[in-house]
């Protein structure tokens, strides 16, 4: 399965980062069609009790590659692409890969 993440770097304002994102971001995400599935984390920090490089990551998946550039590519994948700038003012970066399980 194909999973784009998305690793949001430590905003500069936090609260208005977790207010922007759940009360704007969210609801403009959740009208994309054609993700498989997602999962969203708030990092806590690393084992040892250092601040984590990470503020957020979510993770989207999709069965093909050909399905995630349709998805990203609709108006409401566009949407969400766009709004990052809003909000997200410490940066983000994006990855693609496909995932591996073992037999």
């Amino acid at each position: 399965m194909l999973k784009l993440t998305v690793l949001y770097k430590h905003p500069l304002d936090a609260e208005a980062f977790e207010t922007y994102y759940k009360e704007k971001h969210m609801p403009i995400f959740e009208s994309v069609e054609g993700i498989s599935k997602f999962e969203l984390t708030k990092f806590l920090g690393t084992p040892d009790g250092q601040k984590a490089d990470y503020y957020r990551m979510a993770e989207l998946y999709f069965t093909s590659v050909e399905q995630m550039q349709e998805t990203m590519g609709s108006p409401e994948g566009q949407a969400t692409v766009n709004d990052l700038s809003n909000f997200a003012t410490g940066g983000v970066n994006v990855i693609v890969g496909m995932t591996e399980t073992d037999s």
